[in-house]
């Protein structure tokens, strides 16, 4: 998998002090997206393990409480992206039990496979759906159009 930024403090994607990673790859393409510098599968940086060990290392840093992990993109639910950020979001459950998981992604939740799924059963919140520039307000939470849903997955998520 490539990414194409970490930011290990970030305010802006999802709620409280988190840390974000920025995946490479997405085949949905969204007119007007923000962020197409993400959209190869190989432009960036190759995620390491010494990346993952970081934003392990990152969340359990008491010096700055984060609240827990972002992931964006690109599509952390690209297939191409599905085993490293499953292996990702397994440690961050078993590390970092007290930090949720926020995760946004093209896809709508009923149109994921069973692998995509294996990702989401460790998730806290999933954003979904694809950016509809003629659906793009900038008074919404969490997300870039309104056809957008930020889906609670588990009891202890703060939205």
């Amino acid at each position: 998998m490539y990414y194409q930024a970490y930011h290990p403090i970030d305010v802006v994607n999802g709620p409280g002090t988190r840390c974000t990673l920025f995946v490479s790859g997405c085949e949905h393409q969204c007119k007007g997206c923000y962020n197409q510098n993400t959209w190869r599968l190989d432009s960036g940086h190759t995620f390491t393990q010494a990346l993952e060990d970081k934003i392990i290392s990152d969340l359990t840093d008491q010096r700055i409480k984060r609240q827990g992990l972002s992931l964006s993109g690109g599509d952390p639910l690209h297939p191409h992206n599905l085993l490293a950020v499953l292996s990702l979001v397994e440690r961050v459950k078993r590390e970092c039990p007290d930090k949720d998981i926020w995760c946004w992604t093209g896809y709508t939740y009923e149109q994921l496979s069973s692998e995509q799924q294996a990702v989401v059963q460790h998730l806290d919140v999933l954003v979904d759906g694809k950016f509809e520039q003629t659906m793009k307000s900038p008074q919404l939470a969490w997300r870039g159009s309104s056809n957008q849903r930020v889906i609670t997955l588990s009891s202890s998520a703060e939205t």
